[in-house]
């Protein structure tokens, strides 16, 4: 279909051109949110930010356009979630040479 917008009057150029934005920011939720199924809450997820450091962290929550990722330090950061990589899980192993000992609880 092709509109010869030579022949658009002012209103009806304004009319279309409501109807293209508007045709457009449907697109790019359609496609955010395409991308947010590919995670669910509690997954680790990677994605490196302009000044090029890599961050992690765990998608904590779904918003309109973006993410909510919570880092191990406690920053949070809404990434559009076609940057989100899959991350490999936290290892939350004791760190140290002996094992934990457990202490049996007296009643």
């Amino acid at each position: 279909m092709a509109i010869d917008i030579d022949r658009l009057t002012e209103a009806e150029l304004l009319d279309l051109n409501r109807r293209i934005v508007e045709r457009l920011r449907f697109l790019q939720q359609m496609r955010a949110h395409a991308a947010m199924l590919q995670f669910s809450l509690g997954d680790r997820v990677t994605f490196d930010t302009d000044d090029g450091r890599t961050i992690v962290g765990t998608l904590m929550r779904y918003n309109q356009k973006s993410v909510t990722v919570i880092t191990d330090d406690h920053h949070r950061w809404n990434v559009a979630p076609v940057f989100l990589r899959r991350a490999e899980p936290r290892d939350i192993t004791p760190t140290g040479a002996e094992p934990l000992d457990l202490v049996p609880v007296k009643k």
